[in-house]
């Protein structure tokens, strides 16, 4: 069982303390492990080791705490969030764009969802495997990229296993612990909703 982290670590890492970072993510390295060995796909797997990406989320958690307002974010999930954008861009480093254009193309030959959710999927897609934010001009990719960082783990696991790294549903269902049908349900749901937040004009 990974022991409780101090109230008062979690505080000083608030505040922006380099130390208290390492700390945390020292007392947190085994349930940190345990979500990117489940992030991981088995072929990324044969070129990094998830070791690799705990110490590449560190590098990269420290250098973004000194602009990172943790004063209503849980720590933990600020952590993960890093290492799945790692594990994303690696994923894209490695194998590059015949996957996402693989999904891509699969995905706009969907019978349902029409020309809105076809814009839906190249924005979903872009957003999964953008760097940053910052480098975001479209604002309704922009909408996008909040509302999938609000989005529980699961469902962005789900979202990312399916249109970036293709995967089928029974995959992904295999990886989740879930049935194929309550798969489809999730990412269609998932789908839906972030359909909704673009609105009317995700129509081309």
């Amino acid at each position: 069982m990974t022991p409780p982290v101090d109230d008062a670590l979690v505080l000083r890492l608030r505040a922006g303390e380099a130390q208290a970072l390492a700390e945390f993510i020292e007392a947190r390295r085994r349930p940190l492990l345990a979500f990117i060995e489940r992030n991981l796909s088995a072929s990324l797997r044969r070129k990094v080791e998830p070791q690799d990406i705990l110490q590449e989320t560190a590098v990269s958690a420290l250098n973004a705490l000194a602009h990172t307002d943790l004063s209503q974010r849980d720590p933990f999930g600020w952590l993960c969030q890093i290492a799945e954008q790692r594990i994303i861009d690696l994923h894209r480093k490695f194998f590059g764009s015949q996957k996402r254009d693989a999904g891509r193309e699969e995905a706009l030959d969907a019978p349902a969802g029409g020309s809105g959710q076809r814009l839906l999927i190249d924005l979903l897609i872009a957003s999964l495997t953008s760097p940053s934010m910052a480098v975001v001009r479209d604002e309704r990719q922009r909408l996008l990229m909040e509302a999938m960082a609000a989005l529980p783990e699961e469902s962005r696991t789900a979202l990312r296993l399916r249109y970036v790294e293709n995967l089928p549903s029974k995959e992904i269902a295999a990886r989740l612990g879930k049935s194929d049908g309550a798969v489809r349900v999730l990412l269609t749901r998932t789908l839906s909703r972030l359909q909704q937040l673009l609105g009317p004009d995700a129509a081309p």
